[in-house]
């Protein structure tokens, strides 16, 4: 999903979406960054559409990650959660 879609689930609006993830929302999205990073490492990527196609497929695999993970869990690892919603949080 797009980063738009993201923040529409979590009821975002000009907030940064990292900050209103939960621990596998972070841990997967590092996971697709750095598969990415290094695929564009390895096969010393140039121009745009290379470097597109690196980060379809580092995505490809952190989805394939999440989906695996939430069959053996048994319940979305993306959550509508975010830090604007959490009981206990104090205004400053």
């Amino acid at each position: 999903m797009t980063p738009t879609e993201y923040k529409k689930i979590k009821g975002l609006k000009r907030e940064n979406l990292r900050d209103h993830m939960g621990d596998f929302e972070l841990i997967l999205t590092m996971l697709g960054e750095k598969t990415t990073t290094e695929i564009h490492r390895t096969e010393n990527s140039k121009g745009v559409p290379k470097l597109k196609d690196d980060a379809r497929v580092g995505g490809q695999i952190a989805g394939t990650a999440r989906k695996q993970i939430e069959r053996k869990l048994g319940k979305s690892i993306v959550s509508k959660n975010n830090f604007l919603q959490l009981p206990n949080r104090k205004n400053k």
